[in-house]
């Protein structure tokens, strides 16, 4: 059985996340690469998409989520993700009882007499026939279930119908309140149904973005149970990693050797290269969580240095220039310096291009 290091996994992670050079995909191949990308903070997948791409423009992601070839909606973890459309209509289904549960534990004891399955029924006519916030939702389902509350009865109508969130939420340049649409008719077409082989097909996909992992790293990123009776079907390698454990793989990927440079990378603050493992040692030497500031997203996030997130950056404007403030977990060399600087006024020319570049490295924290 192979042996991996922990820089042969961190390199191994960061190749199939598209992190170790740039590539020449469009948006909408690298959103189905990596098997979605968080979307919590609205354009955070820019950034993401900008740090793996050698020609992204932000008017390409604007285009396809208008286009509705790529969705925002509730997924892996519970939690808003960046799909490419037919991700969603394959693997949605598997999520329903994750969502549910969210519901049950957070919002059932404010939901009065309102039965789930009535609740889900009327809230997908509700939201096939218009978009609303959550709180126009909650304002049209109180006075059926008047002993509820309302914000309680908006939250279930986005757990319980698969629902996406509509544009211009997560359109670049432009600031929305996530707006609601049921999935089904914001398509055009209907949503599959769980299959025998769904949940195997999804960890494939898993291991093809963040592999190789453990079975636990691939319900850590999913938020699904039950996957150790998924991978024993599947024909899958088998490694070792750096601490023992037993590591899973798609069976005809190389991985790249260890010593492959990782260049500087300026990552949203919720990246799911960070959130994707049960074990975060790989990219997250230390005990830090990752931060998830309010905000769109693309002002302030984390930073890799030499594949491991070592450092923290915010963008700031003034003046018709554009400010970087870098604040590094430790000292850095003036070869990693030099390196950040040359990114991070890339960054600079990508989120605030004509404005003059300011980069500045604040002391270590």
């Amino acid at each position: 059985m192979t042996a991996l290091s922990a820089r042969g996994l961190n390199r191994a992670t960061l190749d199939r996340q598209l992190l170790l050079r740039r590539h020449p995909l469009t948006a909408q191949e690298a959103v189905r690469r990596l098997a979605g990308l968080q979307g919590q903070a609205p354009l955070a997948p820019y950034v993401g998409l900008w740090s793996r791409l050698s020609a992204f423009e932000a008017g390409e992601l604007s285009d396809l989520i208008s286009r509705r070839a790529v969705v925002r909606a509730p997924a892996m973890r519970g939690t808003v993700h960046v799909l490419d459309a037919e991700d969603l209509i394959a693997f949605r289904s598997l999520f329903g009882p994750l969502l549910a549960g969210v519901l049950e534990t957070n919002f059932r004891k404010n939901l009065g007499d309102a039965a789930p399955g009535e609740l889900a029924r009327y809230s997908a006519e509700l939201l096939a026939e218009r978009s609303l916030s959550r709180a126009a939702i909650g304002r049209a389902l109180a006075p059926r279930w008047p002993a509820a509350d309302p914000m309680a009865l908006a939250y279930a109508a986005t757990y319980l119908v698969p629902v996406v969130q509509v544009p211009p939420r997560g359109i670049w340049g432009k600031s929305a309140q996530a707006t609601f649409a049921e999935a089904e008719a914001w398509l055009g077409r209907p949503l599959a149904a769980t299959g025998p082989d769904a949940a195997g097909r999804l960890v494939l996909r898993y291991l093809a973005a963040f592999g190789p992992a453990t079975v636990a790293d691939a319900a850590t990123w999913s938020g699904l149970t039950r996957l150790r009776e998924v991978t024993d079907r599947l024909e899958l390698r088998r490694l070792r990693g750096p601490d023992g454990a037993e590591l899973l793989d798609l069976p005809d990927i190389a991985l790249p050797d260890e010593d492959t440079p990782a260049p500087p990378r300026f990552l949203p603050e919720y990246d799911n290269l960070l959130l994707s493992h049960a074990d975060r040692r790989r990219v997250i030497p230390h005990d830090r969580r990752p931060p998830l500031w309010p905000g769109s997203g693309a002002t302030q996030g984390t930073l890799l240095i030499d594949g491991s997130w070592d450092a923290l950056w915010k963008i700031t404007g003034k003046g018709g220039s554009a400010g970087l403030a870098v604040t590094p977990f430790g000292a850095l060399t003036a070869t990693e310096e030099t390196a950040v600087a040359e990114e991070g006024a890339r960054l600079l020319a990508f989120t605030a291009p004509g404005q003059a570049p300011d980069i500045r490295f604040l002391p270590p924290v």
